[in-house]
């Protein structure tokens, strides 16, 4: 009996926070230039470090966008356009993203499509100038380039990156081609449906179904879909989570919390 491997790619394959974080700040200076303005590069620099902490919120790139300008208006009080910002801790900001979202988009006036968009264009714009720089941003997680070069499962990249991205780097700095059709990206639909799909196709028949992600927020939502019942659930420990969540997934019968040394020998 073989296996199909569904990989997330942020956080489980690449580490693309440093990236994703870059990226975020040139394109808020774009979205809101007269908010930057006055924003000198020490504090660019520290918000790209508060990305990282504040990282494992994020479910779509574009939120990146809102936390680099939320993280500005908790460090400069004077720039506060939303009712949220005014005594918002990082903390407090991890617990309460989902709550915290609605409000500044609409606070904001801001559309998901229009932040997609300039999310997208300003990386294919970095990228376009100075490639290198681009993918040296990012860094795939230990032994996983060789695990996926020498995988003997069926493997399927579930992300909801924008997929020539996760494209450009699977093929630059690991030196792997994942076929297009094995490549779900944003604009798949929700992981749900693309897990429904793929057990559904005659290749996949009779082999062993694993779903591999560092968001707990995704596992639930598989949990919750009956029909769902028959993948191998996994949430990795060295992603974009947080202890707290790591210790909610380990209450769940149906989630085992991995460490990075048993994914690449299992991948192999």
């Amino acid at each position: 009996m073989g296996d199909v491997y569904a990989l997330d790619f942020d956080g489980v394959l690449c580490d693309s926070c440093g990236e994703s974080s870059i990226s975020a700040v040139k394109a808020a200076k774009v979205k809101w230039p007269q908010l930057f303005a006055d924003v000198d590069s020490s504090i660019e620099d520290s918000i790209v470090d508060q990305m990282h902490t504040v990282r494992p919120v994020v479910e779509t790139g574009y939120e990146n966008l809102l936390l680099v300008r939320l993280l500005l208006e908790i460090k400069i009080p004077s720039l506060q356009k939303s009712s949220v910002a005014n005594g918002l801790t990082i903390e407090g900001l991890l617990e309460r993203w989902s709550d915290i979202k609605p409000v500044i988009m609409k606070e904001w006036s801001e559309n998901r499509e229009e932040l997609v968009d300039l999310f997208g264009k300003v990386r294919d714009e970095w990228m376009e100038k100075d490639l290198a720089t681009w993918i040296g941003a990012n860094r795939f997680y230990p032994g996983v380039p060789d695990a996926l070069r020498f995988a003997s499962s069926q493997l399927y990249i579930v992300t909801t990156k924008q997929g020539r991205f996760a494209d450009a780097l699977l093929r630059e700095l690991a030196g792997v081609a994942i076929p297009p059709e094995r490549m779900f990206a944003l604009g798949s639909g929700p992981k749900v449906e693309v897990l429904k799909m793929l057990q559904k196709q005659p290749e996949n028949q009779g082999l062993a179904l694993h779903f591999v992600e560092d968001r707990l927020a995704t596992l639930k939502n598989v949990i919750k879909e009956p029909e769902l019942n028959g993948w191998n659930l996994y949430l990795v420990d060295w992603g974009f989570n947080t202890q707290k969540e790591r210790e909610e997934a380990a209450t769940y019968s149906r989630i085992q919390v991995i460490q990075l040394s048993d994914f690449t020998k299992k991948l192999k």
